[in-house]
């Protein structure tokens, strides 16, 4: 182990990241999703998506920029249409309300879907639609974020990173597989990360405020992340921010606050999820399809099906425990007192 690193059980680590939360002003049934998901990321190796963030939504709690307290409100649109207002607090306790009305209504009727607005960041969307792959559906999630992709020879960035992901059942209570893709060459929190740490940043990740290549993460937060793919990934943040900001009433990525920073007010993104139960639309034969589907991957040597590295990271991590940087953990200390 690195001497600037240390290790905490998993047990440790979640007592650790709920006390920092209660004691910054969040109301305890409002973390209790958003400490499992934050835990779920640490277990599957995305050390850039989990413990990282706690600090920050520490501070965000304290400024006022995050409504600890919120209620979320679901309203139910039609037999399979939903929409939870998060109430500027975090989109998790609004996103477990939301599928507790999405799932039944979809293994009735075949599909249905959430909208969540005035939301704050939903951390790994993965972990979302692997909920819904739990429940034996097939999981659509699409979440917006603060604008930092430019459009194709532009400059100014107008949407954000927007994720999107799907996730199949295995019929056995778990995820076939999971997709989780950010429109961006790579999640912004990457490029945080670096300089936290004080690292240069590979070339193709982010653009300066000019529009230029740099390895400085401090020009890249100031400029734009280069979207994966050129134009496919624009195209991409671009049907994100349909679903997750317009189509659910949220604040598109240009209108909202910064996840990072304190200033602006509450950010007020949105989400959307789609969930399909898919035997009814494929006349029974969907598990027989996936079966032959993931079996023409895994079959190859060296091919793996989306999401395995990640699955694969849980029972190191479970036994081995959580690894984090000292300085970090001290971040997430002095929210604790």
């Amino acid at each position: 182990m690195a001497k600037d690193t240390t290790t905490l059980t998993i047990d440790r680590a979640r007592r650790l990241a709920a006390r920092a939360l209660t004691k910054s002003g969040a109301k305890r049934a409002n973390i209790k999703y958003l400490i499992e998901a934050i835990i779920e990321t640490e277990r599957q190796g995305m050390t850039s998506h989990g413990l990282f963030w706690v600090p920050i939504y520490c501070e965000h709690l304290r400024c006022g920029k995050l409504d600890g307290k919120a209620k979320p409100e679901i309203t139910r649109l039609s037999p399979v249409s939903f929409r939870a207002d998060a109430k500027s607090g975090f989109a998790h306790p609004a996103i477990d309300k939301g599928f507790a009305k999405i799932v039944p209504a979809a293994k009735r009727s075949g599909i249905a879907a959430l909208a969540v607005t005035n939301s704050y960041n939903c951390g790994t969307l993965g972990i979302h639609t692997a909920r819904l792959a739990e429940a034996g559906l097939i999981g659509w999630g699409f979440t917006n974020a603060p604008a930092s992709i430019a459009p194709i020879g532009g400059k100014t960035p107008v949407v954000g990173t927007n994720p999107v992901s799907m996730a199949a059942p295995d019929g056995a209570g778990g995820a076939r597989f999971i997709i989780d893709q950010s429109s961006s060459v790579i999640a912004r929190s990457e490029v945080m990360r670096h300089r936290t740490e004080g690292k240069p940043i590979p070339f193709d990740w982010a653009l300066d405020a000019d529009g230029n290549s740099t390895d400085d993460p401090d020009l890249a937060l100031k400029g734009s992340m280069a979207p994966a793919g050129g134009h496919k990934g624009f195209g991409q943040a671009l049907m994100v921010e349909t679903m997750a900001a317009a189509a659910s009433g949220a604040m598109l990525g240009s209108q909202c606050s910064s996840f990072v920073t304190n200033d602006g007010g509450p950010c007020n993104t949105g989400q959307f999820f789609i969930a399909i139960e898919p035997s009814i639309f494929s006349d029974g034969l969907f598990r027989t399809r996936m079966d032959d589907l993931s079996t023409s991957i895994t079959n190859q040597d060296g091919a793996r099906l989306p999401g395995a590295r990640r699955m694969a990271q849980r029972s190191r991590i479970d036994e081995e425990g959580i690894t984090l940087k000292k300085d970090l953990l001290e971040r997430i200390r002095t929210h604790c007192r």
